[in-house]
């Protein structure tokens, strides 16, 4: 689950990092009543969950009140990488002398949180990695310990960061760590964390990425979720109990287990087809729930194949073979369907399917070509 900038900054807030003044508008002229109240030069902010806002012009700066409800008229009727715009922050603009990137993630291969710091602020990190890797200083941070002054110190020091500002910038740090783990998150940056002209380090935006797993709980950040932002398929498949992502391209996948969901999508993608979505059913499906998969999947007018993986160890190969046919007989689009059922029950659902006219396959690989070569010739069923 994804936080907006000014979400983030608050709870970056109450971990100790200084932040800027600002409130959050949903009109123009709240935006120049805030405008008023900190009576000065603004950034005017779209609140999107998407990067690029900058680019977009999503992000102005306003020399006035009347100029921040007009600039604010302007960022209100803009779509942002196909979002509206509903609310705009309003943050005391600040006299910037240098930018610096902060962040925290996962590290996988290390088995532990690191901490990314860059002199590289206000830039993408991944562009950053790829033109001056040189340029990036890690830490990496047992989980058993937490962040210690040491590791901060360092992370500054190889920045070049001047001395004066190594405590301020340890603090930050801490509370941008703490952040991260209080939250369960995936991710918590600061870019740009700047320097102003007064000496002063500020967060000035801010980014968390938390981990849908750990929602249960945190009920206080669930409640932050913007429903509006997010795809209507993935906010059903959500309520529904399954893992769905959309994607871009036009062969939908039914799998259970994220890992064999993931090997599918690497097979299709590795043979030349463009997988339309992520989607894991989990062990123990129901008919009602494959259903539901079904549904999800077609809903996308870009699909027109679609390919079955199914393993099944909990969940029962002919469970899922009525479950696919109950799910088409309420979707009115016809695609091509090819499935492959591997494990408890496996012969009885292929007569299920073979009953129906449909076709399966014996190994993934087989499965995945006769699905690409379908899209690509636009088959239907």
């Amino acid at each position: 689950m994804r936080l907006h900038e000014y979400q983030s900054k608050q709870l970056f807030a109450k971990q100790g990092v200084p932040i800027p003044r600002g409130e959050v508008a949903e009109t123009p002229a709240q935006v120049r009543a805030i405008a008023e109240k900190l009576g000065g030069a603004v950034a005017v902010k779209s609140q999107v969950l998407v990067g690029g806002r900058g680019k977009a012009g999503g992000i102005r700066l306003a020399k006035s009140p009347e100029e921040a409800e007009q600039l604010a008229a302007g960022i209100f009727e803009l779509e942002i990488n196909g979002l509206p715009v509903r609310k705009i922050l309003v943050d005391e603009a600040a006299e910037i002398s240098t930018e610096i990137y902060l962040g925290v993630t996962n590290d996988r291969t290390q088995g532990s949180p690191v901490l990314i710091a860059s002199a590289e602020g206000g830039v993408e990190i991944e562009e950053v990695a790829r033109t001056h890797p040189d340029k990036i200083a890690r830490a990496w941070v047992d989980p058993l310990i937490g962040l210690r002054d040491y590791q901060a110190r360092n992370l500054a020091a190889a920045m070049e960061l001047p001395r004066q500002h190594w405590s301020e910038f340890s603090q930050m740090a801490r509370g941008l760590f703490d952040t991260y783990w209080n939250s369960d998150a995936t991710l918590a940056e600061i870019n740009p964390l700047v320097i102003t002209r007064q000496d002063q380090l500020l967060a000035l935006d801010g980014k968390i990425v938390i981990d849908d797993n750990a929602l249960y709980r945190h009920p206080e950040l669930e409640q932050l979720r913007d429903l509006d932002e997010e795809a209507p398929s993935e906010r059903e498949a959500r309520g529904l109990g399954l893992s769905y992502v959309k994607l871009e391209g036009n062969i939908g996948c039914m799998v259970n287990g994220a890992g064999l969901a993931m090997a599918t999508m690497d097979v299709i993608k590795g043979l030349g087809g463009e997988p339309a979505n992520f989607l894991d059913i989990g062990g123990g499906a129901a008919a009602e729930k494959v259903a539901a998969a079904i549904q999800i999947i077609l809903a996308d007018p870009e699909v027109n194949s679609m390919m079955f993986n199914i393993f099944g160890g909990i969940t029962r190969c002919d469970e899922v073979a009525r479950g696919i046919l109950m799910g088409l007989e309420q979707v009115p689009r016809e695609v091509y369907l090819v499935t492959r059922l591997v494990g408890t029950n496996e012969e009885l659902g292929r007569k299920i399917l073979a009953d129906a006219k449909m076709d399966t396959a014996s190994s993934l690989v087989e499965a995945a070509e006769m699905v690409i070569e379908a899209a690509k010739m636009g088959v239907t069923e």
